[in-house]
């Protein structure tokens, strides 16, 4: 067969290499959503008690949907 003839193939164990390697990293990840949830529940209390209020000053942000009415 010519090389030519390989194309599929190569495609197909090039894909399953790279998704192997996704999921291992997906699963050493320590940001990952159940991780980050029980995490972030954990770390919430002690941030609230550390912000300080916030003073806007300024005009409100209104998003402008039509750019031609400035």
């Amino acid at each position: 067969m010519r090389n030519e003839d390989y194309d599929r193939e190569l495609l197909a164990a090039v894909t399953l290499i790279c998704a192997a390697i996704a999921l291992g990293a997906s699963l050493l990840d320590p940001s990952s959503p159940a991780i980050a949830k029980s995490v972030a529940s954990a770390q919430s209390s002690e941030r609230v008690e550390q912000l300080a209020p916030v003073r806007v000053v300024g005009a409100p942000f209104v998003l402008n949907t039509n750019p031609r009415e400035r």
